[in-house]
């Protein structure tokens, strides 16, 4: 086969460019796209940890109820 991959520059865009072929839009700005992997790795490892927090105080409000209800308990006895 001799396809070859051809890409055309993006008209004022320096960092964009076409494929002729598929008409996809490349962006070889390697920086930018490094930099917006780690926005996204940084995003979710913020909502992990938000994920955990809530978890955390879930457990947190389910042991105080069961407390609560064995003070009652313990009240109710005597």
């Amino acid at each position: 086969m001799g396809d070859k991959i051809s890409h055309k520059q993006v008209e004022g865009h320096p960092d964009l460019m076409r494929d002729t072929t598929s008409h996809a839009i490349i962006n070889t700005n390697v920086t930018a796209y490094e930099q917006a992997r780690k926005r996204a790795s940084a995003a979710q490892r913020q909502r992990d940890e938000i994920r955990d927090s809530t978890r955390d105080i879930n457990n947190l409000k389910s042991e105080i109820h069961e407390i609560k209800n064995l003070l009652k308990e313990l009240v109710g006895k005597e």
